[in-house]
């Protein structure tokens, strides 16, 4: 995988798409609570397409959580924006990661560079990053599993197994309605004035 320079066109996606999922700041008018995505299970993944409207409503999604503590594992989301004909994905893992190791994503054909961490919060350590179509060409061919490699903090590395059984057909479906519900920003929206 070519682990692409972040452009400032891509920078305003990947906020657009935080902004979408985070929290409303304290300094912002309440707003009317926003739909409920809609959701559909292909495989063991989650098809979801939000109420907003942008160049990317819809993504894959599938997490994993210790059974007993419900503690967060490993989280994978990978939205495509037609208008680019590219993919964001976001993968958030627990705390205590050694940050410069990054992570890596494999199946039994493929291998990611290393993929550095973009931040930390409370809920975890995350990458967003612009992967290349083969990246995700090669997810769609491969098993039905995949490991998201880390390192800790104590040197350990450790492989956080995630399902990519339904991932093709998933993957097909969140493509074709984000082709339908995608809202391309009118040219010069991003210019500065």
């Amino acid at each position: 995988m070519t682990v692409k320079p972040v452009s400032a066109a891509l920078l305003t996606i990947l906020a657009g798409l935080a902004l979408a999922c985070g929290p409303v700041r304290a300094q912002e008018a309440p707003q009317a609570p926003a739909a409920p995505p809609e959701i559909k299970s292909v495989g063991d993944w989650e098809v979801r397409c939000f109420a907003v409207k942008n160049g990317h409503p819809c993504d894959l999604f599938q997490q994993m959580a210790n059974k007993d503590t419900k503690q967060l594992i490993l989280s994978f989301s990978l939205a495509y924006d037609p208008s680019l004909d590219r993919h964001l994905m976001q993968i958030t893992v627990p705390l205590d990661v050694a940050l410069q190791k990054g992570l890596t994503v494999q199946t039994d054909s493929y291998t990611s560079p290393a993929i550095k961490y973009r931040m930390c919060t409370r809920e975890g350590c995350f990458v967003q990053t612009v992967p290349d179509n083969a990246m995700i060409e090669a997810m769609t061919k491969s098993g039905d599993t995949g490991k998201v490699n880390i390192v800790g903090d104590n040197g350990k590395s450790y492989a956080l197994q995630f399902s990519l059984k339904g991932f093709s057909a998933a993957h097909d479906d969140m493509v074709s309605q984000a082709r339908a519900k995608a809202v391309t920003a009118p040219k010069g929206a991003n210019a500065k004035p």
